[in-house]
């Protein structure tokens, strides 16, 4: 057994990745690398908590990276909070067999509020003016005070949108190193998100892209470093790929398609513009960027719904009921129609016909108002504000079905004997846990 795991989640990294990357290489000379499979939805937050319970998304709860919560009559993107976690997670069980193993959750999504011991999550604070002050959920909840003296404040900005880049895997580097000087956790989680951004903007192959593996590289080193600085013992390094991002041809719009078929509300504006309406719509699509949860207010037009997409040239699967559970989609939160787009398509959340009806957030960095994924936020201009909502085609997408090779992701480990490939997703907790004797 090793005395502290290290386990880091990589979006977008492939094995052919590693020639670009000569630390990682020579972590990964060191042990072994297998390819890792995604299970469905190959998308965030549903990845990660496959990585942290062992389950699917049916156990876990986590059935993509939105949610529409029926009981209260919205939608959600990237909810915070732990707490809708419907399975035990990697640090629950380590607690079980010893509160001693302590574990560190940096910057993984859904985790505020886990029962980790340290955490450091962005969570800036919303002003009533409308304005945003940066700022981190940690525990302690001292510790974000100490680290932004230390790094100054988590460049929130450089995490996610048109400024993303290495900046905000940087500083989740930084602070980790601090955190394991601190605390010693002996099981460490870090998400570092850089390969995702290059990847969507401009493809998995670009330059860009390119250029974002040997800045990854680089920053990889300073953690290893600082990781074998500050713990006092052996190190088992585990990396894997959340996903991978593939090309992609063009956007689909099961929102507009529904509003066609006379089955979308929408509530019109004073200023022109409109919003969807979920309460009152006969049938809604929550996109994500490869598949979509349609929920289907009225059982008896579930079939309705289902047939208007079974012929739709950019739909490749229709599930509905126990269709689902061929996925592990089964769950009480997933919608009663589940879409998943042709291997070469995404789809877009846009419901309004015209461009002068696009809602004012439509072209804003904003995660939380929207009912699905925009990859159209990597793109926008913000001080202008004059991107055309349908004129950006995103070079690279996930979340498609696939055992294809082009679409697999890879685990690394930094010693032999811990892992025999190829695995799924859901099989690394178990390897964490394996080596703490759970």
């Amino acid at each position: 057994m090793t005395q502290y795991v290290v386990l880091l989640s990589v979006p977008g990294l492939r094995e052919q990745d590693l020639a670009s990357m000569p630390v990682l290489s020579q972590l990964a000379a060191a042990g072994k690398t297998v390819p890792l499979q995604p299970s469905f939805p190959c998308v965030t937050c549903s990845v990660q908590a496959n990585l942290t319970t062992g389950v699917a998304p049916d156990q876990h709860g986590i059935i993509g990276n939105g949610f529409f919560w029926r009981d209260k009559g919205r939608f959600e993107m990237w909810t915070p909070w732990n707490e809708i976690y419907q399975a035990p997670q990697i640090w629950d069980m380590l607690h079980q067999r010893d509160p001693a193993l302590t574990s560190a959750v940096w910057f993984p999504l859904i985790m505020k509020g886990c029962h980790a011991d340290f955490i450091c999550t962005f969570a800036p604070i919303h002003n009533p003016d409308g304005s945003e002050s940066l700022w981190c959920y940690t525990k302690p909840t001292m510790l974000y005070g100490d680290l932004r003296d230390t790094l100054g404040h988590f460049p929130l900005k450089h995490f996610w949108g048109p400024l993303a880049n290495i900046k905000s895997t940087d500083w989740i580097i930084d602070s980790a190193v601090i955190g394991a000087d601190q605390f010693a956790p002996r099981f460490s989680y870090i998400y570092l998100p850089h390969l995702d951004y290059a990847a969507q903007k401009h493809g998995p192959d670009s330059p860009e892209a390119q250029l974002a593996l040997t800045q990854l590289d680089a920053s990889l080193q300073r953690l290893i470093d600082g990781y074998r600085r500050e713990l006092p013992g052996e190190i088992l390094w585990l990396v894997a790929s959340e996903y991978v991002i593939t090309p992609v041809s063009g956007p689909a719009y099961p929102n507009r398609r529904l509003r066609a078929a006379g089955l979308l509300h929408i509530d019109a504006q004073e200023d022109g513009s409109e919003l969807l309406n979920p309460v009152k719509s006969p049938a809604w699509a929550l996109v994500d960027h490869q598949f979509a949860h349609v929920y289907v207010n009225d059982p008896a037009r579930i079939d309705e719904v289902a047939a208007l997409f079974r012929n739709d040239p950019d739909v490749d699967r229709v599930l509905v009921g126990s269709e689902r559970a061929e996925f592990h989609l089964d769950h009480e939160r997933s919608g009663e129609v589940i879409l998943i787009a042709k291997p070469d398509k995404w789809f877009a959340y846009y419901y309004w016909t015209e461009d002068r009806q696009a809602p004012p957030f439509a072209r804003t960095v904003d995660i939380h108002r929207k009912p699905g994924y925009d990859p159209v936020e990597m793109f926008l201009d913000i001080p202008s504000r004059s991107t055309p909502l349908d004129a950006t085609l995103v070079q690279g997408s996930h979340g498609y079905p696939s055992d294809a090779p082009s679409r697999q992701g890879i685990l690394i480990a930094s010693q032999p004997g811990v892992i025999d490939g190829p695995l799924r997703d859901v099989d690394v907790a178990g390897i964490v846990l394996g080596q703490f004797g759970v």
